[in-house]
């Protein structure tokens, strides 16, 4: 019976310790905790309005999506060094796992896609207009996903161009 008391009360105390540690590290945790955080509850002050200018709403992708493709024009200069390191590295981050280091759209990922992804140095690839690639990277095609939030317009802009120069061999794969 003794020995029972005894561990039920090293067990209270180890439980006690546990406590008192965690209640140490929470009110002394370097971020704020989410009940610290402030609240608008409906009984409260209205949410502020918000200052004039913050939200947009003109421009932006609603123009690529709904303006008319054709009219569409890449605004960086296609062969400029600076402009191809930023489609390498563009492309590099976001479509070498499906389209591949090649772009023979055999990357890590899209191998387990059927069908394959596209090639992007097939002739279906290389006759459209830069726009109607724009267009795809953008909003996406079958299974290619849109990247529209994922991928800034001068980025999307620059990979054209990177898979452009690649094709006819004036740029290198990493």
């Amino acid at each position: 019976m003794k020995r029972i008391v005894v561990i039920v009360i090293l067990l209270a105390a180890a439980l006690s310790a546990a406590y008192g540690a965690l209640i140490y590290y929470d009110n002394n945790f370097k971020y704020g905790r989410m009940r610290e955080t402030p609240a608008v509850k409906p009984h409260e002050d209205p949410i502020p309005n918000m200052d004039e200018g913050v939200v947009p709403v003109h421009g932006g992708e609603a123009l690529f999506r709904h303006g008319k493709g054709e009219a569409l024009s890449s605004p960086l200069k296609c062969d400029a060094p600076k402009i191809l390191a930023a489609g390498k590295r563009a492309y590099f981050t976001y479509c070498v796992p499906c389209h591949g280091r090649y772009l023979d759209g055999l990357g890590t990922v899209g191998q387990s896609f059927y069908p394959l992804p596209t090639n992007l140095k097939s002739p279906e690839v290389l006759n459209q207009d830069d726009a109607s690639l724009f267009y795809t990277i953008g909003f996406g095609q079958k299974r290619m996903p849109a990247l529209a939030t994922t991928i800034a317009v001068n980025d999307r802009w620059a990979v054209i161009h990177y898979v452009r120069a690649f094709t006819v061999g004036s740029v290198e794969s990493k």
